[in-house]
């Protein structure tokens, strides 16, 4: 009788052994379905939230803006495409929307009241959320190289002004005369602005502000985002808007999601776009489109923000959410790319 006892425990303690073996390998099984529905990669840009309509923008400039795009695509997926990470790949879109006068960033960048270009830029890694921000800029070329120096080569998240410019110059960055950043469009932009203030007139939207950024998953599931702007036209006070500011205009984490955020930026700051999208997919598991309509919708945009974001999250899921009548943006990941400025 006792052997009987002993062999049936044994067969069930088998057969339990058993199942659970069934149960991991079928768990492991289904992980790494997950893990091949997973593009190997996804980069996504934006160049800019605002009143962006068909009939304000000629056949040459909506020609000019989508290869501008597509050129910032190429940089930053040679990068994952040649198996890099997803912090190089947005920096190397970020750089060539920085180097394009169309944007409001490096090159392009708008003029403050005193007829000066001042940039902002921040950056921030997944991996270890580690984060670094410049603010107030006006002769380094790429300001988002910057803010990754400073991420990188400091113990700080933060340097604004003659401070970061002397950093920027310790780390060999490239420093450029002010005049380099000069447009004509934008020094026009200057006078419209100043003019309309006399006037006691609204700024036009578009006058307003402007920012590129990008954000990226690379083939190791790490996630990365990038964002720099000009600023905005006619600002005083050595006003920093969201981008500089983390978790307000640029945020990414490995177990949430990455963002970059573009428009006004006092709203996105007092909502915390980026950090509330990332918290909603983390903490209510809710997907990223939903989470990024939620902030953008119900939340910063019914208090009176305009603008717009984009995120990538660690599965591949991709959200270009804005509530302005269009934005600059556009995405690729093998097999796909497309390119966006309006609404529909």
């Amino acid at each position: 009788m006792q052997r009987s006892i002993g062999f049936l425990i044994v067969l069930v303690s088998a057969v339990g052994f058993t199942a659970c073996i069934s149960k991991s390998s079928n768990a492991q099984m289904e992980r790494n379905e997950e893990s091949s529905d997973r593009p190997a990669y996804t980069l996504v840009i934006h160049g800019g939230a605002g009143v962006i309509l068909r009939e304000n923008l000629s056949d040459s400039m909506e020609m000019a803006f989508r290869e501008a795009l597509n050129k910032a695509l190429d940089a930053g997926e040679k990068v994952l495409q040649e198996g890099g990470l997803a912090l190089d790949a947005v920096v190397a879109s970020v750089q060539s929307m920085e180097d394009d006068p169309l944007f409001n960033a490096g090159k392009g960048a708008v003029f403050t009241h005193d007829g000066k270009n001042e940039m902002d830029a921040s950056i921030m890694d997944g991996r270890d959320l580690n984060a670094g921000a410049v603010g107030g800029l006006t002769n380094v070329k790429s300001p988002i190289a910057a803010a990754r120096a400073v991420m990188e080569k400091s113990e700080h998240v933060f340097l604004s002004g003659k401070g970061a410019e002397q950093f920027a110059a310790d780390q060999g960055l490239e420093l450029v005369d002010p005049s380099y950043f000069y447009t004509e469009r934008r020094w026009k932009s200057l006078q419209d602005a100043i003019a309309a203030e006399e006037k006691s007139e609204a700024m036009t939207p578009e006058m307003k502000h402007g920012t590129v950024g990008a954000v990226a998953l690379d083939q190791f599931g790490n996630i990365a985002a990038a964002t720099s702007t000009g600023g905005m036209t006619n600002k005083r006070y050595n006003r920093f808007g969201d981008v500089p500011v983390i978790g307000a205009g640029t945020y990414a984490n490995n177990q949430s999601c990455a963002v970059s955020c573009t428009g006004h930026g006092e709203y996105f700051i007092r909502f915390t776009v980026a950090h509330d999208i990332a918290a909603l997919k983390m903490y209510q598991h809710k997907a990223l489109e939903d989470a990024a309509r939620e902030v953008i919708f119900d939340k910063e945009g019914k208090a009176g923000g305009e603008g717009g974001i984009i995120a990538v999250d660690p599965d591949g899921n991709i959200a270009m959410v804005f509530n302005s009548p269009g934005m600059y943006r556009g995405f690729t990941r093998p097999g796909a790319r497309e390119i966006k400025i309006f609404k529909d």
